[in-house]
């Protein structure tokens, strides 16, 4: 079960108004779970609406009395089942903070991968390059809808989501998130860690990478004693990203834990967060960078941003400490 971070979250969503969409099949599937994370959201103080195409029949009696009993402070709009629900939601001529359309799927790219994040250009590449499915449904052309939205302005953020037990309040207030995110005004900042409040959101994001084998572990209470070499980069304000700076020596520093929220990779963050550590750094008078590490993607990375995979003699001492990892090394003007 993720964690969720409600007061760090809630900060940037209080007052906000979120659209949530769902087809008729999903909301009667999946009625008591999208009730009770649309009164989640409530509770938080986010406005919400609540789009569903289920037809006025007897037999939805009962379903439409209990929303309006149990959600008293949503929306809900009942859409036309003889109209097409994905056209009406997107015709709407009102903006949002989040639109999130709750599916039978996650949305997936060529290779059957869960995708996370999207801007509009990367989410028009993708329809480009596979056929995207959510259920039966092709979501290619809804796909290219979101993206004018987002691109007029209408919409922050749109979410798309595999309907289930709290995944609109996973998708929102944890760290890996339980959908995809389609966006593009995101602001990126870059910071040192002052609070214990982030030094816990910095583990929560490393404890992701466990399983994977690529980075020591640290503990919490590590991260909350040695928060002042820790820097992270926040996406509106939420910490997204973490690196840690561990000194070698008068003119080196180590690029340690370097580490991206699932939600927020292949976005170029862990580009952004090391260019800035290197220039905070500079600032600070280190003009030689190393890092240890065996993670394929990280290599890359490094290798992209100018460093070269190999070790000089003053480093040696510390490659010993991790034998069979690669040493990166970059040095500055």
């Amino acid at each position: 079960m993720p964690r969720l971070y409600i007061e760090e979250y809630q900060r940037t969503l209080a007052g906000k108004t979120v659209f949530i969409a769902c087809r008729e099949g999903i909301l009667r599937d999946h009625f008591q779970h999208i009730i009770s994370d649309i009164k989640f959201l409530n509770r938080q103080g986010i406005r919400t609406t609540l789009f569903h195409n289920m037809p006025n029949r007897f037999a939805n009696q009962q379903h439409f009395r209990t929303l309006t009993a149990r959600l008293p402070d949503t929306r809900i709009i009942r859409v036309n089942s003889e109209v097409d629900f994905y056209d009406y939601v997107l015709d709407l001529k009102e903006n949002a903070s989040k639109l999130i359309f709750l599916e039978r799927k996650y949305l997936l790219d060529s290779e059957n991968h869960r995708i996370n994040t999207l801007s509009t250009l990367t989410a028009r590449q993708t329809i480009e390059a596979c056929e995207v499915l959510i259920a039966n449904i092709n979501f290619k052309t809804v796909l290219q809808r979101i993206c004018q939205k987002i691109d007029a302005g209408d919409y922050d953020r749109v979410h798309i989501l595999p309907a289930g037990k709290c995944v609109i309040k996973h998708e929102l207030f944890t760290i890996e998130g339980s959908g995809t995110l389609i966006a593009n005004n995101f602001t990126e900042t870059f910071s040192q860690v002052k609070t214990e409040e982030d030094a816990g959101i910095v583990y929560g994001i490393l404890n992701i990478y466990k399983p994977e084998g690529f980075l020591k572990p640290r503990s919490r209470e590590y991260v909350i004693e040695h928060r002042e070499n820790f820097y992270v980069t926040r996406m509106d304000g939420i910490v997204v990203c973490c690196i840690e700076k561990k000194v070698i020596d008068s003119e080196t520093v180590e690029l340690g834990a370097v580490a991206i929220s699932t939600k927020f990779r292949n976005q170029r963050v862990g580009v952004f967060t090391i260019e800035a550590f290197v220039s905070e750094m500079a600032r600070q008078g280190y003009r030689r960078f190393i890092s240890l590490t065996n993670n394929p993607k990280l290599e890359k990375l490094y290798i992209k941003m100018g460093f070269e995979q190999k070790c000089p003699p003053r480093y040696r001492s510390r490659q010993i400490k991790s034998p069979g990892v690669k040493v990166f090394y970059k040095r500055i003007s």
